[in-house]
C-alpha cells in the first residue's frame, strides 16, 4: 500500500448523484470536505436524516478505488458520488480505524462501507450488480467505496501520496454505515 495515491477530488453542495471534479479540496477535521453537501458532524444523507437528523455523520468523505473500472463498466471520478479517488490502496480490505493520510496534513479515519442504492442503476443500468453481491456464504459484499470523518484538516490533490496507518488489533472489518 505504498504506492496509494489520491487521482482525483471531487465535491458538490447539494445532494447530487456525481460530483464535479475539482483541483483540489480541502477537509475540515470533524466536519467533512468543504462546500459539500455532506459537511457536518451530524449525518447529511437524505434517508438517513429522515429517520434521526442527530445520528453522528460517519459519512462525511466518500473514497472510492479507480481499479472500479476493471469490473466492466467504466466510471469516471466523482461520478458515484465520491470525494476522493485513489489508485494503490485496497480500501474495501482496511478496518474500522484505519487512518489515510491524504497529502501533507489531511486524514481521515474509516468507518465503514458505502451502502450504494439503487440509483447506482439508475445511473448506468447493471451497475448496482457489480458494486453489490453475496459471497459464497450469502453474505452481502459492497464494493462501491467506503466512509470515513476527517480526523485533521488539510487540502487534498490529484497525485497526493496516501499512507494508511492500521489501527492496533484486534482489527474490526468494515460494515456499511
Amino acid at each position: 500500500m505504498a504506492d496509494g495515491r489520491v487521482t482525483a477530488v471531487s465535491r458538490s453542495g447539494t445532494h447530487t448523484f456525481s460530483k464535479p471534479r475539482e483541483a483540489a479540496i480541502r477537509l475540515l477535521a470533524g466536519l467533512g470536505v468543504e462546500g459539500d453537501a455532506h459537511l457536518g458532524v451530524t449525518v447529511k444523507h437524505r434517508s438517513r436524516v429522515a429517520r434521526d437528523p442527530a445520528q453522528p455523520n460517519l459519512r462525511q468523505v466518500h473514497l472510492i478505488h479507480a481499479e472500479l473500472e476493471a469490473a466492466g463498466f467504466r466510471v469516471a471520478a466523482g461520478e458515484l458520488g465520491e470525494n476522493v479517488t485513489t489508485r494503490g490502496v485496497d480500501l474495501l480490505a482496511l478496518p474500522v480505524g484505519a487512518l489515510l493520510r491524504l497529502g501533507d496534513e489531511a486524514v481521515v479515519e474509516i468507518t465503514g462501507l458505502r451502502n450504494p442504492c439503487l440509483q447506482i442503476d439508475a445511473f448506468r443500468p447493471g451497475l448496482l450488480k457489480q458494486v453489490v453481491s453475496r459471497n459464497e456464504a450469502g453474505e452481502m459484499v459492497r464494493r462501491a467505496g467506503v466512509m470515513g470523518v476527517v480526523a485533521a484538516g488539510g487540502e487534498v490533490r490529484p497525485g497526493d501520496a496516501i499512507e494508511v496507518e492500521l489501527p492496533p488489533p484486534p482489527h474490526r472489518p468494515l460494515d456499511r454505515v
